[in-house]
């Protein structure tokens, strides 16, 4: 038994509170070194002839990765507290594993030797929204979506599509010509917009603000912004509006008065300065993102700036009905920050959605005093480098989702961002090299993976484009330019998500080994167990006895009939298990 592999971490992922009277406890050891967990636990205060009263439970292995075994099992405590350990069974000998360490037998003289959840608290359980988990986001870059109203057009705008997008070029995108197509979204089956930057800036991405309080003029103004916040609403349609809080940009009033002023401006606390004077070029002698001079980084910590963007926060919720946040390089901003900002949104709107921008294990951001989600581009890098990429293999591919998986709650990872690709990553078609079915089985693992999925602006009618700014072209709304089969097998894999009980959140997700080489998860709720099977080789795979299953979908080249089923190359089969 390989001991030093063996983790546990109470209040944390390993142990925590699922809802108001449910716990969930986990447990890591080495990868196939333990063959049997059992949970032993307690009430603290439960004693009898001098000794503490213990239960035994079997826990599930819940996953595993390339080193690790993952444990898994919940439990209701009648007084809502807890004392815990394990006993580990490896067919050779057994141990417990306490918080003091390892020990032959299970010390029943002092509950001090076991792990601890003192109480669970209500006020202290992650409560994500509930509607994040039956959303399908849709990301629109304003820009680059549609021109409705060309007379907002910033001088040297472009026509429309007529040159490849460029950092410094302007095509006339607005709130308008989302309102007018806004029937595709609903059509597609999107029930949630996530808009990056709206608000006053200088360049065509706005991730240089120069004021938070008001929308940038190319886009319309505050009434238009309204009526497409309700238009939305009418539609079912929730909308996130992105904010830089990390920076401001180069135009940002108070930050000209630092250039002007310098050490002595009444705004010089508001940044990190360095010297009395400041200098921008060639490099900032200020604290900014990256070494980009004209985006300073703000002073958080500064009472003046915090009021600021507590203010801005506020706002645009109350006034707007916005109903979430996406927080630029999140893990930049102090945590001090992130927790009067959580309690300023939440008394604006309980349920809004908070999303942080952080590409890497967030769990310092995920423990119900900060966000309720984070991009989750661990799992956007093991997508593209098993079915785009095709750098890693299948078993590296589940292990890497296994350990995404462990990394959070399950409370967090029903509401994480799955997205493929972004503003800021070439398209997925491109990662694909044109390879539409590879994409088509990335969108089927995407939209039945548990977690909030998000759709890039244009992807579902096939277009492409490399690194920013390629992948920032303008969308293509002319139907014979548009892939229809790509959109209708998307609106597809959207709708089943909605219909069938197991395929969205409800189901809780786990990869099986089907012998056949063939990329098998299944998807089980309390209504229905759904089994996934996806064909990522290049020689059909032949399935015997599915008549015992509801066929719920397959791809045409797939053949099924009474006695068998034979998956084709790039093809997938859906199977309700009866």
């Amino acid at each position: 038994m390989f001991k030093e592999a063996v983790h546990h971490r109470p209040k944390n992922n390993y142990a925590y509170a699922y809802d108001e009277k449910t716990l969930h406890i986990r447990l890591r050891t080495k990868k196939e070194d333990i063959d049997a967990v059992q949970l032993i636990h307690g009430d603290p205060y439960n004693w009898a002839d001098g000794h503490w009263q213990t239960e035994q439970k079997p826990m599930q292995k819940s996953g595993s990765d390339e080193l690790f075994d993952y444990w898994f099992t919940t439990l209701e405590p009648p007084y809502r507290r807890l004392r815990y350990s394990f006993l580990l069974q490896d067919g050779k000998e057994q141990t417990v594993f306490t918080e003091k360490g390892f020990y032959d037998e299970v010390p029943l003289d002092d509950t001090a030797y076991h792990f601890c959840f003192p109480f669970l608290n209500s006020v202290d359980v992650f409560q994500p929204p509930e509607w994040v988990k039956d959303t399908v986001w849709y990301q629109i870059f304003p820009e680059r979506f549609a021109n409705g109203d060309p007379t907002l057009d910033p001088e040297e705008t472009l026509p429309w599509g007529s040159k490849a997008p460029s950092p410094t070029n302007f095509f006339g995108g607005d709130f308008q010509g989302v309102i007018d197509h806004l029937d595709h979204l609903e059509k597609l089956g999107i029930n949630g917009i996530y808009f990056t930057p709206i608000f006053k800036a200088h360049s065509n991405h706005k991730y240089d603000t120069i004021d938070y309080m008001e929308i940038d003029p190319q886009f319309g103004d505050k009434e238009t912004f309204r009526k497409l916040v309700k238009e939305c609403h009418k539609r079912g349609i929730r909308v996130m509006l992105d904010a830089v809080f990390n920076h401001s940009g180069y135009y940002f009033e108070p930050f000209q008065d630092v250039l002007k002023n310098g050490i002595d401006s009444e705004y010089a606390e508001w940044f990190h300065l360095r010297e009395d004077e400041v200098v921008t070029e060639p490099m900032p002698n200020y604290d900014a993102f990256a070494y980009v001079s004209t985006m300073p980084k703000l002073n958080t910590e500064n009472p003046e700036v915090k009021n600021y963007l507590l203010k801005v926060a506020r706002y645009w919720i109350e006034e707007f009905d916005i109903d979430g946040w996406r927080l630029d390089v999140a893990n930049e901003v102090d945590h001090a920050f992130w927790r009067e900002f959580r309690q300023t949104v939440k008394e604006a709107k309980a349920d809004a959605y908070i999303l942080g921008e952080i590409w890497h294990d967030s769990m310092p951001w995920l423990q119900g005093d900060q966000f309720d989600a984070v991009m989750n581009y661990p799992f956007t890098n093991a997508v593209i480098d098993f079915f785009a990429k095709k750098k890693i293999g299948m078993e590296q591919f589940k292990n890497q989702l296994s350990h995404v998986q462990h990394m959070y709650p399950v409370s967090v990872n029903e509401v994480a961002f799955n997205l493929l690709d972004s503003h800021d990553t070439p398209r997925v078609l491109t990662y694909a090299d044109g390879d539409k079915r590879a994409a088509q089985l990335m969108y089927l693992f995407q939209l039945s993976y548990e977690g909030t999925p998000c759709i890039y602006y244009g992807d579902e009618i096939g277009m492409t484009g490399g690194q920013d700014p390629g992948c920032r072209k303008c969308m293509i709304w002319e139907e014979e330019d548009q892939d229809q089969e790509l959109f209708s097998f998307i609106q597809k894999m959207i709708a089943l998500r909605k219909t069938e009980p197991a395929f969205g959140n409800d189901g809780r997700f786990s990869f099986v080994d089907d012998g056949k080489n063939l990329l098998a998860y299944e998807k089980e709720s309390d209504k229905q167990s759904l089994l996934f099977l996806i064909n990522t080789s290049s020689h059909s795979v032949s399935l015997e006895d599915v008549s015992s299953s509801r066929i719920v979908d397959h791809n045409q080249q797939t053949t099924v009939n009474a006695e068998r089923a034979t998956v084709s190359p790039s093809g997938y089969l859906i199977l309700e298990k009866k």
